[in-house]
């Protein structure tokens, strides 16, 4: 395959069957390199776990569901590490070239799944999302992408890294296409019946100034009452998020890191010293103020509510910013990204705009089970301020 992104990796190609006919017959798809492929091995973007993996002889449930639908498989995509990073670039295998964006990052960890999209060397792809590893690159690259429901796609066949936040995510350039591969996954059990929109005036306030323009061109005509998202102020959620992901990372991803004793790069090598660190207590607290904060979501957002929200806060940053930036952006960015991913809510992103020069996306979160309708309404919503021009 001509790949001018990167974003594929060179496993020697084994066939892949698929139905000749189907809701998807026509359209490829390029698959996270955590998910079990049968022919391929599974290399979750870490050496070290490449070199254990077998040639697989069963596909992810959810990989399989898409190819019986009809789609082409075209390859594996590349991933950050172990799944454990958001910026797409792995020291290992090379980081994907943004195609909006080339002096970019793609964003992660499911970078090579947003740049075959991106590209156009894929029609759909499918990644995961445990702090935002869909939701961020989906923006950064100028595409749609979808986290679902939490548990309402399988995540059997796939590397685990913090189970109680991972989520099957996919990729698609239009919502369209979209709506047709997450018809094929899921069902509503909770369909929106009258948008209620919300404004989460708490999460605007991290915006800078392009950026609070860019949402106010796509949402600002919208008739929406304000709300507050964190009960306890931003930082009392993010800390939340921090200890929660970090308590499964213990229990899940810590073992195989620590068995291994594989090299851990920068940023991973902190992470897993974090998780480590952990008390019991500590656990057990971050764990109940997670659903403490899930149960005020819930109640927020009722059976109709949606928050016309950001989904990071700035543009994707340069290949070559500082140290500093490098350090900074993936906790200002899970400050909103942790607000879906803690409360197990599905949120459907796409294209709005550029900061910078750079793409930069819109979302809406809907109630648990509201899937399907609330991509329907992203459509709907992100044609008219299109239409409107």
């Amino acid at each position: 395959m001509h790949d001018p992104y990167h974003a594929f990796l060179p496993y020697p190609p084994a066939p892949v069957a698929h139905a000749a006919d189907g809701p998807l017959s026509g359209l490829t798809l390029a698959v996270k390199d955590i998910y079990h492929v049968a022919g391929y091995r599974t290399g979750a973007g870490c050496p070290t776990w490449l070199a254990e993996s077998p040639v697989h002889e069963m596909t992810a449930p959810c990989v399989q569901a898409l190819l019986d639908a009809g789609a082409r498989f075209v390859g594996k995509v590349h991933t950050d590490e172990l799944a454990w990073s958001m910026y797409g670039m792995n020291a290992h295998f090379g980081t994907p070239v943004n195609p909006a964006a080339p002096d970019r990052i793609p964003g992660g960890s499911s970078s090579g799944s947003a740049v075959a999209v991106a590209g156009g060397l894929a029609d759909i792809a499918i990644g995961s999302d445990t702090g935002g590893s869909v939701r961020a690159p989906a923006s950064f690259c100028g595409t749609w992408g979808w986290r679902p429901t939490h548990g309402l796609i399988p995540m059997e066949g796939a590397m685990a890294l913090a189970p109680s936040f991972d989520a099957c995510g996919v990729f698609a350039r239009d919502g369209a296409v979209l709506a047709r591969a997450a018809a094929v996954l899921v069902a509503d059990s909770a369909p929106l019946t009258a948008p209620d929109l919300m404004v989460p005036t708490d999460m605007l306030a991290l915006l800078g100034r392009d950026a609070r323009a860019v949402w106010q061109a796509g949402f600002g005509h919208l008739s929406a009452r304000p709300v507050s998202v964190y009960p306890d102020g931003v930082e009392a959620a993010y800390a939340t998020f921090l200890t929660a992901v970090m308590a499964d990372a213990k229990e899940t991803i810590l073992p195989f890191i620590r068995r291994s004793r594989m090299p851990l790069v920068r940023g991973i090598d902190a992470r897993a010293d974090a998780a480590e660190a952990l008390t019991p207590d500590q656990i057990t607290a971050g764990r109940a103020a997670r659903e403490g904060f899930a149960r005020h979501m819930d109640a927020l957002l009722g059976a109709n509510g949606v928050l016309l929200a950001p989904v990071v806060h700035d543009a994707p940053f340069r290949l070559d910013a500082p140290v500093a930036v490098f350090d900074s952006f993936r906790h200002d960015a899970q400050r909103l990204l942790c607000v879906a991913g803690m409360a197990r809510l599905p949120q459907v992103v796409f294209p709005a705009g550029t900061v910078d020069g750079a793409p930069f996306g819109l979302s809406l979160i809907g109630p648990r089970g509201s899937d399907l309708s609330l991509i329907a309404l992203a459509c709907q919503l992100a044609r008219q301020p299109q239409e409107a021009a």
